[in-house]
């Protein structure tokens, strides 16, 4: 294998809110066939119990022979776990209903918030090739959500457009000033996504600008509409860009795919075989 690919670097980011419905698992999946359509090869982590990022991606249950649990729990080898999708350059760690009893499983483990760290951080990792790991987490501050935040480079917090948004987030952000004072001290926030966005709703508009008078530069440009091709692509177990290209939620999701990629200067490179 070239120097080239040895030297890729790789930036795992973690797409967290403990409130449930804000749109996670959708932006897990669609920013990671954004990041695919850009020339970037992408593995996604399901770490939600529910499983969703897998479903949507196209993986079906008894397809998921090993998943994230025997991930953190046996400590399979990650390319045993890792799964294609129906997007050439896009892989999964699928989950399934077991990953709900690790946090009782894992309690007796003293690395037990280390342990995803351990896995996508392993010395030969490079041979994957990967550009970008995106972590979608279950809605919960969970020990799951905890080896995320251990485990990543930074946190992109998905943000609905409704009356008490921003409230929600103090205990998140807590968390990741804990992370970082204990065991990830250059933890850093992506940034804030604003979803379900509708332009014509006061209160859209109305927590758009609370949000962006307190958060300032970390609320994305990009926001992300409420569109029904983005609700109705899970059903058909693939990315609102392939489900819909034209859509406003896929142009959406290409434009916070874009503002990602140009932050961190990201240009494509050979790919390697799995």
């Amino acid at each position: 294998m070239s120097d080239k690919n040895h030297a890729r670097t790789t930036r795992i980011m973690a797409i967290a809110n403990q409130k449930g419905g804000v749109g996670k698992t959708t932006t897990a999946i669609n920013l990671a066939a954004g990041l695919a359509e850009l020339g970037a090869r992408i593995l996604v982590v399901d770490l939600d119990p529910q499983g969703n990022a897998s479903t949507g991606l196209g993986i079906e249950a008894g397809d998921r022979k090993l998943t994230t649990y025997d991930l953190l729990l046996d400590r399979p080898d990650l390319s045993d776990v890792i799964l294609p999708t129906k997007t050439e350059t896009l892989f999964i760690c699928p989950a399934n209903a077991d990953l709900a009893s690790a946090d009782v499983e894992l309690a007796v483990n003293e690395r037990r918030s280390q342990l995803l760290r351990e896995a996508l951080r392993q010395p030969d990792m490079g041979k994957f090739g990967f550009d970008y790991i995106l972590i979608d987490c279950p809605p919960s501050l969970s020990l799951l959500t905890v080896n995320a935040l251990i485990a990543c480079d930074s946190v992109l917090v998905p943000l609905q457009s409704e009356f008490f948004a921003l409230e929600g987030l103090s205990q998140l952000m807590l968390t990741i000033r804990e992370i970082r004072t204990t065991a990830n001290p250059a933890l850093r926030i992506e940034g804030v996504l604003l979803t379900m966005y509708d332009r014509r709703n006061n209160l859209s508009q109305l927590v758009e600008g609370d949000a962006r008078q307190n958060l300032g530069d970390l609320v994305f440009r990009t926001m992300i509409p409420r569109n029904v091709r983005v609700s109705e692509a899970p059903s058909y177990a693939v990315p609102v860009l392939t489900y819909d290209p034209n859509s406003k939620g896929s142009e959406a999701y290409r434009a916070l795919s874009q503002e990602i990629v140009s932050r961190h200067g990201f240009a494509p490179q050979p790919e390697p075989a799995l």
